[in-house]
């Protein structure tokens, strides 16, 4: 972890003392654990001054953070842990410029709460509810993984077939054209086709304004980008490693799995989706389509530049099995109970339970981050493993997770990128304070370790990691 975000996870903590102290103020004296992991009394009113005098002086950078502390400093006098929670919720978006939040809480294979913050409309004044819905990015990927493990079930392929045996185009990375790609390398990320460089125009145009028809995609488009002899081929979208070498985190492949679905089910990707998951599940509010949905209960992207919130314009993405599905927290809180109930929802069995199991299972093992499945990240920590997928594109960060231990699950959307480590904190905050909410407002979800395993879970979601500032 960078110096500026153990300085910040510093800050962080602090707060978190400060929260601690006032959910457990009836019970007078508290042990709670500093950044030294030393056990301190804080029953001592100058003992709190004394934190909140060093919380001021660390840098004159950190004084945005002084109006979260004095709220919890203060919260002692509130009336319950759930007027907290929705004061810290709306803190957290306020200092980190989310217009909306939407979120849930899976627990006992069912949804028991959710709620929408904020606004999801600014221009108009739409208020934000549960039932609103939200681009999710990369949250995508679980449902393309999804989609071709059913045909995986009924036999259409074997995991480690190669995949040139049903493409109309040969897959290969120049540099290793003897090894075979996998339907398991694609879906675990390991095909050693490249990382998106989002910032770069390769990545920019395969993104076109929400609605539009376009022709030649997903054929021959993906023939052209992804073969030597392919009008916009071009060598760096393949990797220098060999297939399945390492983990190069790579949309165009999930695009490869969006395609070879529509070519063993014989129908498009929305149209398999909806039958065979959307459907089933009672996912109505949810497409890989923009134009499939009602425009004005979706979730409009914003940006916040130069103290103002900027709206971008509603858009689908070429590759939209990697990151364009649309939906709300209460739609894929169905997904999520699946995942989490053995492939079951209600009466409809979505996978086999051997299926959900490979799928949640680490394909090939890496020494740093989070670890992947089949079209899930899997993060295991010292206090626990979590499986899901987070989500991360212009104007929206999302998280999709559960816990394996409990089977615990959350859910939360806001429609604002992530661009500095200041937003990585109020994000992970969110994710453990869902967490403290679901556990019935338990302090162990507030544990320093808590807190710093979830902003490393969430690290990759910043789009600016150089930056400390906001």
């Amino acid at each position: 972890m960078s110096f500026c975000l153990l300085k910040k996870g510093f800050v962080f903590l602090i707060i978190l003392t400060l929260f601690c102290v006032t959910i457990t103020s009836a019970f007078g004296i508290i042990q709670t654990s500093t950044f030294t992991n030393k056990s301190v009394d804080l029953s001592k009113n100058n003992e709190e001054e004394n934190i909140l005098d060093n919380f001021i002086k660390i840098d004159t950078i950190m004084n945005r953070f002084e109006d979260i502390a004095n709220i919890l400093e203060y919260s002692r006098y509130f009336q319950s842990n759930e007027e907290i929670f929705e004061k810290l919720i709306m803190k957290l978006m306020n200092f980190s410029h989310m217009s909306a939040l939407s979120a849930a809480i899976i627990k006992d294979n069912k949804c028991i709460w959710a709620k929408g913050y904020g606004l999801y409309d600014r221009e108009n004044n739409k208020k934000n509810n549960e039932e609103i819905i939200f681009l999710t990015a990369s949250i995508s990927k679980t449902f393309a993984a999804t989609a071709l493990m059913q045909l995986y079930e009924k036999g259409y392929f074997d995991l480690d077939d190669d995949v040139n045996n049903y493409l109309p185009f040969s897959l290969r990375n120049p540099s290793y054209p003897e090894i075979s790609i996998t339907y398991r390398m694609l879906f675990s990320h390991q095909s050693s086709l490249a990382t998106d460089r989002e910032d770069l125009p390769n990545f920019l145009t395969r993104i076109y304004p929400g609605g539009l028809k376009i022709e030649g995609y997903p054929y021959p488009f993906l023939k052209d980008y992804l073969t030597t002899n392919g009008n916009n081929y071009r060598p760096q979208v393949w990797a220098n490693s060999a297939p399945g070498e390492e983990m190069h985190y790579a949309n165009i492949g999930y695009g490869l799995m969006g395609y070879l679905v529509e070519i063993l089910s014989n129908m498009s990707f929305e149209e398999y989706c909806y039958e065979n998951i959307f459907k089933p599940l009672d996912m109505y509010n949810s497409s890989f389509s923009y134009s499939n949905l009602d425009s004005k209960r979706i979730g409009i992207p914003y940006e916040f530049i130069s103290g103002e919130y900027c709206p971008i314009i509603h858009y689908d993405l070429l590759d939209s099995p990697a990151g364009g599905l649309r939906t709300s927290v209460i739609d894929l809180s169905h997904f999520l109970i699946a995942n989490m109930n053995n492939g079951v929802y209600g009466d409809i069995r979505l996978l086999n339970e051997e299926s959900i199991s490979e799928m949640h299972s680490i394909q090939y093992p890496r020494e740093n981050g989070y670890q992947y499945g089949l079209g899930f990240q899997i993060w295991e920590k010292p206090t626990d493993t979590y499986i899901g997928h987070t989500g991360g594109l212009y104007g929206v960060a999302t998280k999709m997770v559960f816990r394996s231990s409990d089977n615990i699950g959350i859910i939360f959307f806001t429609n604002k990128e992530i661009w500095n480590n200041y937003e990585i904190f109020a994000f992970s905050l969110i994710e453990r304070l869902l967490f403290w909410k679901a556990n019935g407002f338990s302090n162990n979800e507030l544990q320093l370790i808590q807190l710093e395993n979830t902003i490393e879970s969430n690290e990759h979601l910043n789009t600016n990691p150089g930056s400390c500032d906001n």
